[in-house]
């Protein structure tokens, strides 16, 4: 053996440049995983510890398992996974019991020694090393066999397999820091994806009347393909809900849902937007942008109010629907995309193709499946059914019960809506507001926002729809129809098909307190 190899100033030089190449390899990524079979390469053959063996506590934090050998005999994964220590099982099963390093001069003379691998050569030392975490508890073992049979060395090879060891016990520790984040990430991101799904499954789509049926089936079959959609109806009919419901329903669930309102943006900046734009492209582009076709690349893009786009973006809307293909503003590479289109309109779009306002390619491209939902007064029989749901979602916001009266219900239900549900929504909540108990009455009802009148529908259509009611008893009926006909008998008797005299006698009869209005 050459004495110059193994004097103790070589040996220490050899061990701080292998000190070096593991500090560097450990450094080059987060998860030790990657790097550990390098790591006991390098110790193989820059600082002449053979097989170094990695062993880490299991799941249950009982047993050591092995994570990692090097060794120049092959071994098979099935061969080492097998292989356990229990606390004070052999060297390695010592450490771990005692949390202090075990070093052998030789194998041979220490019955301890359990060769579970049969690697290990029994005329040379053997050094085992705890791993601890921050709090001092043993996280796993680390071990290798000198190459020299020297004992005068043995305290440098001890020495930098415990550095070695509280380097690869970082990377350790980090990477499962890293793993719990992970999969604290990924289970929130989870909660967060029901959650959404949850908002937007056919469960909150509120209705039972035929044409309410009708487009909940449409967007339950629409949904499984990538068509495009056109979303088509007055402001407030839910239009963006039926989006959503498109595509959290949609195999492009796990993909991104991303929205652009094309009629709050002028030209130039809509096509910024869309297509996103290169460093420089223009004053204030300071850097590269992506458009939200790339953000939406193997998801959904929502264009609401696109029938407000001017005649000149709408070729260049036509091309990226057509080709799938764009550039951004200022590039000239050309960009492929995978992205499925909703749009919304409430303008009459047939009418803006005859003047020459809309192209009519891009209404062929747009229209391929039109979903029409329907305003509030051709679906008024739901009205009862959104007011339950409106109220359990201001319910949880204000943390509070709500109710609402029969009468407050009845006074809504012959009210025109030219807002649809968004205007029933604001309606609602301002009512809460105003409710001191939580229960909303028909005098916290405040209908007509925009002119301040109400707008009441025909008596002779709703009025009577709300009187046929199965579960109000007679009295109620009576009641009902008094306070819809403004409590002037007449009326009410015709909403209730019987004559004055009949319902004058009910009244008495059912002690029935007139009102003076």
């Amino acid at each position: 053996m050459d004495t110059l190899v193994t004097r103790p100033e070589r040996i220490a030089e050899k061990h701080l440049s292998a000190l070096y190449k593991v500090s560097s390899v450990l450094g080059n990524s987060l998860d030790y995983t990657q790097t550990i079979a390098r790591v006991l390469q390098l110790l193989h053959t820059d600082a002449a510890l053979s097989n170094g063996m990695l062993c880490l506590l299991d799941d249950n934090k009982e047993m050591l398992v092995i994570d990692s050998v090097h060794s120049t005999e092959p071994l098979s994964n099935h061969q080492t996974s097998q292989i356990k220590y229990r606390a004070g099982e052999g060297v390695i099963g010592s450490v771990l019991s005692q949390g202090q390093p075990i070093v052998l001069p030789l194998v041979s003379e220490d019955l301890r020694f359990a060769d579970k691998l049969a690697l290990y050569a029994l005329d040379k030392p053997f050094v085992a090393v705890p791993l601890k975490s921050r709090d001092g508890a043993v996280i796993g073992v680390l071990a290798a066999q000198p190459e020299f049979p020297n004992t005068e060395l043995l305290e440098h090879f001890t020495r930098l397999i415990e550095m070695v060891a509280t380097l690869i016990a970082k990377s350790v520790l980090l990477a499962r820091n890293v793993e719990e984040q992970k999969d604290t990430l990924v289970a929130e991101r989870d909660r967060l994806r029901r959650k959404v799904r949850g908002n937007y499954s056919f469960d909150n789509m509120v209705g039972h009347t035929r044409v309410m049926r009708k487009i909940f089936e449409q967007v339950r079959l629409v949904s499984k393909w990538d068509s495009t959609v056109l979303v088509r109806g007055e402001s407030g009919t839910g239009k963006e809900l039926i989006a959503n419901a498109i595509h959290y329903n949609s195999p492009r669930a796990n993909g991104p849902f991303v929205k652009l309102n094309c009629a709050a943006l002028p030209d130039n900046l809509l096509e910024s937007e869309l297509f996103g734009h290169e460093k420089g492209a223009f004053t204030g582009a300071i850097k590269q942008r992506k458009g939200r076709f790339e953000q939406a690349d193997g998801g959904t893009l929502f264009l609401d109010e696109v029938g407000e786009i001017s005649a000149a973006f709408q070729a260049k809307l036509l091309r990226v629907l057509q080709e799938g293909e764009f550039e951004r503003v200022g590039g000239s590479q050309t960009l492929n995309v995978d992205v499925r289109i909703v749009a919304a309109t409430n303008r009459n779009l047939e009418e803006e193709v005859r003047a020459e306002r809309f192209r009519e390619d891009l209404y062929y491209r747009l229209n391929v499946m039109p979903i029409y939902p329907p305003p509030m007064r051709e679906r008024i029989e739901d009205l009862p059914e959104l007011v339950t749901f409106l109220l359990e979602k201001l319910s949880k916001q204000q943390a509070r019960p709500l109710s609402i009266t029969d009468g407050a219900i009845r006074n809504m239900m012959n009210y025109d809506w030219p807002g649809n549900v968004r205007e029933l929504e604001n309606m609602l909540e301002r009512a809460s507001i105003m409710s001191e108990d939580g229960i909303i009455d028909k005098d916290l009802i405040m209908l007509g926002d925009l002119g301040g009148t109400e707008v009441l529908r025909s008596p002779t259509t709703t009025a009577k729809t709300a009187l046929q009611d199965p579960d109000m008893d007679e009295r109620e009926r009576v009641v009902a129809a008094l306070e819809q006909a403004g409590w002037v008998q007449a009326k009410a008797a015709r909403l209730l098909d019987m004559t004055p005299r009949q319902i004058a006698y009910r009244i008495q009869t059912m002690n029935i307190r007139m009102r003076q209005l």
